[in-house]
């Protein structure tokens, strides 16, 4: 058999390196029968819709934290869910890098309001949000509802706002949003599905 001076060094290092490991205590065989734990064993897994489209795919989302009351989870993995009826698992392009959007420094996550006659955004409490909300509801029906036609026939109309629901809502939660809409006299009434 013909070794060249490279191959000999080759041997040589390699024999001298696996007796050096060995006389250390490494056993090869102990470390390749190690148990590798699964990057999802202690993350707390949770059920949800994807937000972009109105197909409403179902996603598991997986968190890390230590469940105290104060502390948050940080998202680490998030995929489609194989058991919802919609997306049987799958994700399109989309759904499959929510994980950026969660994490995104430009996601805004608190409600924000812009005065009139300023150019500058302002955060505000949810609470705050919720009643500026209703507010402006309350003054824009009171101003334009329309309780009878020209005809004099009532029709209970509120043709100035119009509302947009959530296509990713179950059907009770959208025949209720119906209702409510309804019953303010809104006609401007859709679903996101048709967007």
């Amino acid at each position: 058999m013909q070794v060249t001076r490279r191959q000999f060094f080759k041997l040589c290092g390699a024999g001298l390196g696996s007796s050096s490991l060995a006389m250390l205590g490494f056993s090869a065989t102990e470390a390749l029968a190690e148990i590798r734990s699964f990057k999802l064993e202690r993350a707390t897994e949770t059920r949800n819709t994807c937000p972009y489209c109105s197909v409403g795919c179902g996603i598991l989302m997986y968190s890390l934290g230590d469940k105290a009351k104060n502390a948050k989870s940080t998202i680490i993995h998030i995929e489609g869910d194989p058991d919802h009826p919609v997306n049987r698992g799958t994700l399109c392009p989309k759904g499959a890098g929510l994980l950026d959007f969660v994490h995104s420094a430009s996601r805004l996550q608190y409600p924000e309001v812009r005065e009139a006659g300023t150019d500058e955004w302002k955060r505000i409490s949810w609470d705050e949000a919720f009643t500026r909300i209703a507010t402006h509801m309350k003054n824009d029906r009171d101003q334009n509802f329309i309780a009878k036609n020209a005809d004099g026939l009532t029709v209970n109309r509120w043709l100035s706002t119009g509302f947009l629901a959530a296509s990713a809502s179950s059907n009770e939660s959208g025949y209720l949003t119906h209702k409510i809409v309804r019953s303010w006299g809104m006609l401007a009434f859709d679903n996101q599905a048709r967007v």
